[in-house]
């Protein structure tokens, strides 16, 4: 045994049969397509119909990264008693906007266009307002978050019309069904965290609207206790 697999070893040389198995290592090219640029698709659409709709895409999905990224920032660095809760929240919110990215990544393309995506261009195309490196408090990334929704949210509105108007029912499609409503929802779910009722009272005659209670009822009830 020993003997045939020495006699194996020894057959295993180079060769040009094997070399077309080699990996082409090194190769550097230039651009096939330059981004701004689109080639025609057989989609039935007018070529300025395509040329807005990916326009409008690509500024969405240079938001919608952001956003993606924002998540991830709070996730790592939310604190506080609801830490737990809004690590989970922040992280789930991150995975949709993820989905989101690549849909709209994915019908650029389909449309012979070139989607941003390098953190470079990224932000340069990017309208949402850049946060601090540093953390924030809790109620600070939440608003930072609602806010960034609402600037997408009303885009992508306009947008949507856009492709209504000029009969690109799929890019409205996108835009109504999967942007506009899964943002929708992520800024119930997120601005919520922003009310100021407290969890151990269900008094709201004594709430006064300044994130906390002393109001006149409170101040009653309050005295009435300590007798």
């Amino acid at each position: 045994m020993k003997e045939q697999m020495t006699s194996i070893q020894n057959k295993t040389r180079t060769t040009d049969e094997a070399n077309l198995a080699q990996p082409v290592m090194n190769q550097n090219a230039g651009e096939i397509q330059k981004f701004g640029t689109r080639f025609r698709v057989p989609l039935g659409l007018d070529d300025k119909v395509c040329e807005q709709s990916i326009t409008n895409l690509n500024r969405i999905l240079a938001d919608t990264i952001t956003l993606r990224d924002l998540y991830k920032k709070c996730h790592w660095q939310t604190s506080g008693v609801t830490f737990y809760q809004l690590h989970l929240l922040f992280d789930k919110h991150y995975n949709e906007q993820a989905e989101l990215v690549d849909l709209m990544a994915e019908r650029i393309q389909l449309l012979g266009g070139i989607s941003v995506a390098m953190a470079k261009d990224v932000a340069e195309m990017a309208q949402i307002e850049t946060p601090p490196s540093g953390r924030e408090e809790v109620p600070a990334q939440i608003s930072r978050l609602v806010d960034a929704h609402e600037a997408i949210l009303k885009f992508v509105r306009k947008a949507a019309r856009q492709a209504a108007d000029s009969g690109d029912e799929g890019t409205n499609d996108l835009l109504v069904s999967n942007v506009i409503r899964t943002n929708e929802l992520q800024t119930w779910f997120v601005s919520e965290h922003l009310v100021a009722l407290s969890p151990v009272e269900g008094n709201l005659a004594s709430y006064d609207k300044s994130f906390g209670y002393g109001g006149p009822a409170h101040s009653e009830k309050a005295a009435k206790a300590k007798h």
